[in-house]
């Protein structure tokens, strides 16, 4: 397996060039990575609630050092790309956000993502100005660099109960202006939204799927503009919803209820196989 990330980060790039949408699967762990990179996925991107959960954390209680632990492991796991949700970077300041941009490159990563969420419930979302101030901090420190990184800057509004459509393209045409590679706004309500927001802007534009309320295929979100089209925390949910079944089967029923629908230990003992050595 080749781990340059000059080159992981040259054909990542090169998936935001292209004609299309591409689909960029988020991983949990290294065996959801080999499994999803065994499917012929083209690139990876971390899912900051998918890792906190297999560590029985809530979403937001990883620290940096965790994050960027796990973001080598993901990286060094299979040859494709891996872009990392890093949240607001662990940082309120825009120097603390260049900061974790600079240490998140040294992984191997080939790009990340910047949020203008604080994480606090009175206050949310960053005001205007600071948000842009930390986009411009982190596209400073992804060009500071000695080879490409892919900058995604993300207006969270939507995910926290502020539905004003205006003020996040306010928010990305400011990202674009500031240099961001990639917008993205997760939780937008409709494909109408999605088509504005991709009309709006200039810059290739991730969209997130697998929320029941939003049940677009990859087919109608590149027709829609989009560019990038990922599954965020979907698949640990999935995969957890899965145990917990079972696991309430045989605590309740005495039965493990699943057996036809679990994938057979010779299938993944191959796709592990083939990555060893």
């Amino acid at each position: 397996m080749t781990t340059d990330p000059d080159t992981k980060a040259r054909n990542f790039r090169a998936l935001h060039e292209r004609d299309g949408a591409f689909v960029i699967p988020n991983p949990w762990d290294v065996g959801t990575a080999r499994i999803l990179a065994s499917m012929g996925f083209e690139a990876l991107a971390t899912t900051s609630a998918g890792f906190a959960f297999s560590l029985g954390l809530p979403d937001g209680a990883i620290t940096r050092d965790q994050a960027l632990a796990h973001c080598r492991d993901i990286v060094e796991a299979t040859d494709l790309p891996v872009s990392a949700d890093l949240e607001k970077c662990f940082a309120d300041d825009p120097a603390g956000v260049a900061e974790t941009i600079r240490l998140a490159a040294d992984t191997g990563l080939a790009g990340c993502s910047v949020e203008d969420s604080t994480g606090r419930r009175d206050a949310p979302i960053f005001d205007f100005a600071l948000a842009v101030e930390r986009v411009a901090a982190a596209v400073g420190a992804a060009r500071g660099l000695s080879r490409d990184f892919v900058l995604t800057a993300r207006a969270e509004n939507h995910l926290h109960g502020q539905g004003d459509l205006d003020d996040t393209i306010r928010r990305l045409q400011a990202f674009e202006a500031a240099g961001a590679d990639v917008v993205y706004a997760p939780g937008l309500p409709d494909l109408d939204a999605i088509r504005t927001v991709c009309s709006s802007v200039n810059r290739p534009v991730n969209v997130v799927i697998g929320a029941p309320d939003t049940p677009y295929g990859v087919a109608e979100l590149a027709a829609a503009g989009v560019k990038r089209i990922s599954v965020g925390v979907t698949f640990s949910r999935l995969a957890l919803n899965a145990v917990i079944r079972a696991a309430a089967a045989l605590r309740d029923e005495g039965i493990c209820a699943f057996p036809s629908d679990a994938t057979s230990y010779g299938a993944l003992d191959k796709i592990f196989r083939g990555f060893d050595g």
